[in-house]
């Protein structure tokens, strides 16, 4: 293992060394840190990210036009959406509650313009068990229910690219939790959110490498990532302790979307099915507790599939 190697691997590892802005620091001065996109890396692309009104999606889609693309911004508060669109040249917005499915639904037939990447980056932490407009727990819906059904409507025109892209925004948080394979709508036990929110994290995580094969002869890459930790007003407003102890060390919420951006718009692709951070693939469990087969895998996909409204 080279120097550079250790020192990325050390990063990970700790945690405390990595998801921290000085781990992308260290990591972006490596010889091995993978080289930027180019200026017109995505020009005559177009891009679709949810949750884009805010954190990371809001700086995603800044560094999107900033690299040539057209970009959606798909939210749920058009004022908040056009906010960030006088900041983003070009961009349009669409109004789309991701958790609720028939919403998604809406959106999609009204989406008029072809797309090449989709950023399922919209989020929700709530800090009590709260159910979608078609009565799922919320972060199921949102991270995992809503954006499925969404890429699945959106495959014609994602076919139709010449190099199609999909990128799941998912969370270090994902590391602490097994698939819920029992109980993916949280019924049982005590709910807490950061618990929600990090189990349906795991399960994008768990279905990216099934998604990339599902999805492979549309000629569709799909990748799984996490930002580490980002100051965003997500992580200020739903974990509040967790902000005041970590406030001075976050990284920027651009530092956060860089992963995402670079898994965009690098050439060639990079390798689809993969759970990334900081440019480079990551292993998907650190803890012995949380590894789960491929069977598990199967039967969380054909149940949110079902959940979801999405033919197999």
């Amino acid at each position: 293992m080279g120097i550079a190697q250790l020192v990325d691997t050390v990063l990970d590892r700790t945690v405390v060394g990595g998801y921290p802005h000085w781990g992308y620091a260290v990591r972006k001065r490596l010889p091995s840190w993978p080289a930027d996109p180019p200026g017109d890396a995505l020009a005559g692309k177009s891009v679709l990210v949810t949750g884009a009104s805010s954190g990371l999606g809001a700086a995603a889609a800044a560094a999107f036009a900033g690299l040539g693309a057209t970009v959606h911004l798909v939210v749920r508060s058009v004022e908040r959406g056009e906010r960030v669109a006088v900041g983003v040249a070009g961009s349009r917005v669409w109004r789309c509650d991701v958790s609720d499915l028939d919403d998604v639904t809406r959106f999609v037939e009204s989406f008029d313009a072809g797309v090449d990447v989709v950023v399922h980056n919209a989020g929700q932490l709530p800090d009590r068990r709260t159910e979608s407009a078609q009565g799922h727990e919320l972060t199921l819906a949102t991270h995992v229910l809503g954006p499925l059904r969404m890429t699945e409507l959106l495959r014609p025109a994602l076919r139709s690219s010449t190099d199609a892209r999909v990128i799941w925004v998912s969370s270090g948080g994902m590391y602490a939790q097994p698939l819920p394979v029992s109980d993916p709508e949280y019924a049982e036990g005590e709910y807490k959110g950061a618990s929600a929110y990090a189990r349906t994290k795991r399960i994008q995580v768990a279905l990216v490498s099934l998604l990339a094969r599902r999805w492979a002869d549309d000629g569709i890459g799909v990748h799984a990532m996490h930002p580490g930790w980002a100051d965003t007003p997500g992580v200020s407003g739903s974990l509040p302790g967790f902000h005041r102890l970590t406030s001075k060390i976050l990284r920027s919420a651009d530092e956060g979307a860089d992963t995402m951006v670079w898994l965009a718009a690098t050439t060639p692709r990079p390798p689809s099915g993969l759970f990334w951070h900081d440019r480079r693939p990551r292993d998907t469990h650190l803890l012995p507790w949380t590894r789960h087969d491929e069977s598990a895998r199967e039967s969380m996909l054909t149940w949110c599939a079902k959940a979801a409204g999405v033919d197999l």
